[in-house]
Formats: C-alpha cells, structure tokens, sequence
C-alpha cells in the first residue's frame, strides 16, 4: 500500500471517528477503486460538475461513502474542511450520497437501483449521441438484489458498451460472508450468461485496476464489467 492509499484511509477513520458513525470496511475496499477512477479513467471538471460531456459516475454501494467524500474533496469538487462535517445537522454530507454533493450523480444507498439508474443514463448517453460513458460501482452483496439482474439484462438487451460495471467483491456483507449468506459463486460467469464481457483484478493494484478500465469496452455491442 503506497503513501497516498494510507494517507486516504486516515483520513477516512478521522472523519468517521469525529462523527462517531460510518462503514469502515466498506469504504476501505473501494479506495483503490476510486483512485484509478478519478486519477486515470473518468472524464470531469471538478470546477463545473455537471459539464455535459462528464463521464457518469454511479457509487450505488452508498454506505462507503466516506471513501467517496473523501476522494472528491482531494480532487476539489469541495473544500477538504467540509470532511469535518460528516453527518452534522447542517452538513451536505450525509451517511448516504446526494446530488446535493458535487461531484454525486444520484441519491444512492438504497441497495439495487444504481446499476438501473446507470443503464438509462448509458442508453440517453447514445440517444444524444453522446461519448462519455457511465460507470456504475455495485457491492457483492448489493448484487443479491434481484433488481442488479434485472438491470443486467436490459444492459445486455440494449447492447450498451458504453456502461462498466464494477463489482467490489470484497467478499462480505453486513450479515457475514457472502459465502455463508448468499453465495455468489460462480460469480463472473453469472455475469457474462448475462450478456456482459468481464475482467478480474485485484481490486487494491491501482496500476492494473486502471489498465483495464482505460480498456473498455471489452468487447463491442456488451457491457463491461470488472
């Protein structure tokens, strides 16, 4: 883990320590994610957040939100000082994200409904012609959701390589492991009968994380995802 992951993750518990709450392992397991994302892959302006030509961002996982605030206060889309505010009275950061946040697309907490959400942005993104593409970040048990697979198929229905699903499989839920809950194996290949074309990597290796997501789509006419 390199310097700039530990000093994310610090400042994470130091938020989450000042407002007494938070989801600790679920924001720690998307930080790399997010890196390769807002480092390397995604198209914005932190200064104008709903430029036309952004790429979409979807945090469907919610409750890591801390891992999100935290990223988009480091790439300016707020001041590092509203971190502070967490969950206060007055704060626009609350325990879920809003669009109130810049930098947020959609309400999102609620598990099931971002990857939904993703693919009417992706399939509005080709009515207007439009080429910024739409990703849509969902947990492994978010994915117990019968409404994720629901999304999956009309993904596939439209063809819509402009959408990449990233799954955090970080292998627990709030009710234990995904194995002794709802066992997801075998993952990938529920993904791809789906009609997706899927890569795996180690969700920490920022390097390789933001190599194959500058890849997609992976294949023409499917969604992606990793």
């Amino acid at each position: 883990m390199d310097k700039r992951s530990r000093n994310l993750r610090k400042e994470i518990i130091k938020i989450m320590t000042a407002a007494g709450r938070g989801h600790l392992g679920a924001a720690f397991s998307v930080v790399e994610i997010l890196r390769a994302l807002y480092d390397d892959v995604l198209h914005y302006d932190s200064s104008n957040p709903k430029a036309s030509h952004r790429d979409r961002f979807i945090f469907s996982k919610g409750h890591g939100c801390l891992a999100l605030y935290t990223i988009l206060a480091d790439k300016g889309f707020f001041p590092k000082s509203e971190l502070e505010t967490f969950c206060a009275y007055d704060s626009f950061l609350g325990g879920h994200p809003e669009p109130v946040i810049p930098g947020v697309e959609v309400s999102t907490g609620s598990l099931g409904h971002g990857l939904s959400i993703g693919v009417g942005m992706a399939i509005n993104a080709r009515y207007e012609k439009s080429r910024h593409k739409v990703f849509v970040l969902v947990g492994d048990g978010e994915c117990d959701e019968g409404s994720v697979w629901e999304g999956a198929m009309c993904a596939s229905k439209h063809k819509l390589d402009n959408l990449t699903v990233l799954v955090d499989y970080n292998k627990h839920q709030s009710y234990g492991p995904t194995r002794e809950v709802m066992d997801l194996e075998p993952f990938m290949d529920k993904w791809r009968a789906f009609g997706f074309a899927g890569k795996e990597v180690d969700g920490h290796d920022v390097a390789a994380l933001s190599e194959v997501l500058l890849s997609v789509p992976y294949e023409t006419a499917k969604p992606s995802v990793l």
